[in-house]
């Protein structure tokens, strides 16, 4: 169910930005669809940063709920591992803000 989910979420994300990319083709400045893919591109990262950042802390807790112990070794992999979740999320805010400058 959750690859089917996640099909219908990469063609919605296709079919939304294919526009804008053909009005850059054609010449024109983009318009509103830029500024429409910019703020799907920002929305769509948030939202699977946040499912992931939940999901890896949820795990990391689990972990250190069971073993107590190993809270050292497992505290700082999980910082690393959020810290590189939001940079992806930050890549999609630079890369909005790029589109939305071009409307």
């Amino acid at each position: 169910m959750k690859s089917i989910r996640s099909i219908y979420v990469a063609l919605a994300t296709l079919f939304v930005s294919m526009p804008a990319f053909a009005e850059e083709a054609a010449g024109g400045k983009g318009g509103p669809l830029f500024a429409i893919g910019a703020g799907l591109a920002i929305g769509i990262a948030a939202f699977g940063g946040s499912l992931g950042q939940g999901k890896a802390a949820a795990a990391a807790l689990d972990g250190i709920a069971r073993n107590p112990a190993a809270q050292g070794k497992i505290f700082v992999p999980m910082i690393i591992a959020l810290a590189l979740i939001e940079s992806l999320v930050i890549y999609a805010l630079i890369i909005a803000f790029g589109l939305s400058g071009k409307a």
